[in-house]
């Protein structure tokens, strides 16, 4: 299937979708895009603007599946203790556009993923642990009971940097030889592998009832 994977990180959300799919990734920082391509080296990897990569080319994936993390921050009940350190800051509207453009136009299917907010929701979704996910399509019951991405990185300042001996393998990246990124920020920012997968399966089994129900029409 083809896949648009926007703001992607070092892949979280991409580590359990397999080699099967031809994917393209686009995130803007060059050197997580590095890391991102060392681990997944059969994608197209995009250095670049997601947000107008997605105007410009979400046509090509009408046939696929298009995935978006736009940056949470700003969303984030962090914020209001960084209000109350007189950190003052809009919601960056970006996440809401996005929604709103693939719902009107988007005829594929499409998952935006982000942090459940400090402020009620502009538009319903669905709640998967504490992260939040809009689609065009029902997203099937998922348990996340899973650890939190940011305390398997193992590598904040003092910790021994053990990325690949962990109970919860199929969320670590073994960053030992990255240079020049956060590590620790990078991982904490991946979506969940195994609340991902499901996301696709769930698409993707969609995607394959409507073409089979469209070969019917023409047998």
């Amino acid at each position: 299937m083809k896949i648009l994977n926007l703001y992607a990180g070092i892949g979280g959300n991409r580590k359990l979708w397999g080699d099967e799919h031809e994917i393209t990734a686009v995130e803007y920082d060059e050197k997580i895009a590095a890391v991102y391509s060392e681990h997944f080296p059969n994608d197209t990897v995009i250095v670049g603007d997601a947000h107008q990569y997605l105007l410009d080319h979400y046509k090509e994936f009408e046939d696929g599946f298009i995935w978006s993390s736009p940056p949470c921050p700003t969303h984030s009940g962090v914020n209001h203790f960084l209000n109350a350190q007189g950190v003052i800051r809009y919601p960056d509207m970006k996440l809401y556009e996005e929604i709103i453009f693939l719902q009107t136009f988007f005829k594929g299917k499409f998952c935006i993923e982000n942090v459940a907010p400090y402020y009620k929701p502009l538009i319903p979704a669905k709640k998967i642990g504490r992260h939040l996910f809009w689609s065009n399509f029902v997203i099937g019951y998922f348990k996340d009971d899973s650890v939190h991405m940011g305390r398997l990185a193992n590598n904040r300042p003092g910790e021994t940097q053990s990325n690949t001996v962990n109970k919860d393998t199929n969320r670590i990246f073994d960053l030992t030889n990255s240079k020049g990124i956060d590590k620790h920020k990078v991982t904490n920012n991946c979506a969940n592998p195994e609340s991902s997968l499901h996301i696709l399966n769930c698409a993707q089994n969609i995607i394959t009832k409507q073409n089979q129900k469209q070969t019917d029409l023409f047998i």
